[in-house]
């Protein structure tokens, strides 16, 4: 649950940094990847290739930066005309998501679907179309992304109310 909850995290915008190790590099289909930060390069170049394709999905295109230390070896396959960039001594904090993830505690099981999430945010909520974000459902569950900030007035709105006759616990995803 723990991975699926921070993929829909990434996928719906609520969050902007997946951290994985080699092995998410080649088993997750997330589009619209911009940018792929290396740190600690792999020792073999299709693994590098891998990383790299997170960017290429689909006719779109993505930048990869390497992080290295002044000491560090890289390896033989990276072409060392690339451009180095030092990092300046005012760096700004950047700002908080515009979206943050709904945990709706029903799923395709309850026969709960996109559309009954979006009538019961719309209604209940009183969200218009541009409050609601990326939904997906589960067998069990959904996950749904809202404006961050109208978190707190959905929350208040929804205590205690069904959805399909439904009572189902609601929370945001941390």
């Amino acid at each position: 649950v723990d991975r699926e909850k921070i993929l829909a995290k990434f996928r719906n915008g609520s969050s902007r940094l997946l951290i994985t190790t080699d092995l998410a590099s080649r088993g997750l289909d997330i589009p619209e990847i911009k940018y792929i930060i290396h740190y600690h390069l792999p020792p073999a170049e299709d693994a590098f290739t891998h990383r790299n394709g997170r960017t290429a999905r689909m006719h779109a295109s993505g930048t990869a930066f390497i992080i290295v230390s002044e000491d560090e070896q890289l390896p033989d396959y990276l072409d060392l005309t690339i451009p180095v960039f030092g990092l300046g001594k005012h760096l700004q904090k950047p700002s908080l998501p515009e979206w943050e993830t709904l945990f709706i505690g029903g799923g395709k099981k309850d026969k709960i679907n996109k559309v009954d999430i979006v009538g019961f945010l719309s209604k209940q909520a009183q969200l218009e179309k541009n409050d609601i974000g990326l939904i997906e459902v589960k067998d069990f569950f959904a996950y749904a992304a809202v404006k961050r900030t109208k978190v707190k007035s959905i929350l208040n709105a929804i205590q205690g109310e069904k959805i399909k006759n439904k009572k189902v616990k609601f929370d945001v995803v941390r």
